[in-house]
């Protein structure tokens, strides 16, 4: 089972939080666990959910948001990890492997891509999807480069699927028509085996916002930049969380 955390900031937010509860009730139950970062996706931006186009954010940028996301993600296992250990003695314990998109896409050729990957992928279902659909009728319109994120993702799927046995991603609920396009690459890749997605509500505020980035109200994972007291003063979903 995976998960993936793009780079776009230097830390996760409690969005993600959602999704890395997930990942750790499947490692203490035993199952392997993997959390990507986006070093290369980070660097295109998802669409989904989005309105206007993303701003591109340097390479530079990039690598040290990833760098920062791999040490918190090991912090904040190694938390999780003291949390469950305190009150179960079922808990097996937690190992969530650290894994980085970058590292496969990056000696990758844009002919090698499009002949093993892309063609793989029929424009009618692309089209289909509610991220696009939105954005095609919006003034915005979409550019090729975030409409290729899917393909991306997918094949990230593929890849962890081929490489290390990964059969489930998990993500929130913006993100099924991602992960529907790697459950795809993987069955005509793989025509007999069986692979399957779990989405998770998206954290929102009490007005049914979503809580992220790009909207500008992320409550950040690192208390250097949401202090603890800012933090549980959130009202989530209209509760005080």
């Amino acid at each position: 089972m995976y998960a993936g955390f793009d780079p776009t900031a230097a830390s996760l937010h409690v969005g993600n939080l959602m999704t890395l509860m997930g990942l750790w009730h499947f490692s203490w139950t035993g199952r392997k666990t993997i959390a990507l970062i986006g070093g290369a996706t980070g660097g295109i931006g998802d669409p989904s959910g989005k309105s206007t186009e993303r701003n591109l954010i340097d390479g530079a940028i990039v690598s040290s948001n990833s760098a920062s996301l791999k040490d918190q993600l090991q912090k904040l296992n190694w938390n999780a990890n003291n949390y469950a250990a305190a009150r179960s003695t079922n808990a097996n314990n937690l190992t969530i492997d650290i894994l980085d998109n970058r590292d496969w896409f990056k000696n990758m050729s844009i002919l090698d891509f499009l002949r093993d990957t892309g063609r793989n992928f029929r424009l009618g279902n692309m089209l289909a999807k509610e991220s696009v659909k939105c954005r095609l009728t919006s003034t915005s319109g979409m550019s090729f480069t975030e409409f290729s994120y899917q393909i991306l993702q997918a094949y990230d799927f593929y890849h962890l699927y081929k490489n290390y046995g990964c059969n489930l991603q998990i993500g929130g609920s913006d993100q099924w028509g991602n992960i529907l396009a790697g459950c795809d690459l993987i069955s005509k890749k793989f025509p007999s085996t069986s692979v399957g997605g779990l989405t998770l509500p998206l954290v929102t505020t009490s007005d049914g916002i979503k809580f992220g980035k790009s909207e500008g109200n992320a409550i950040w994972l690192d208390s250097e930049m949401t202090s603890v007291f800012d933090f549980y003063q959130v009202r989530i979903g209209g509760c005080l969380y």
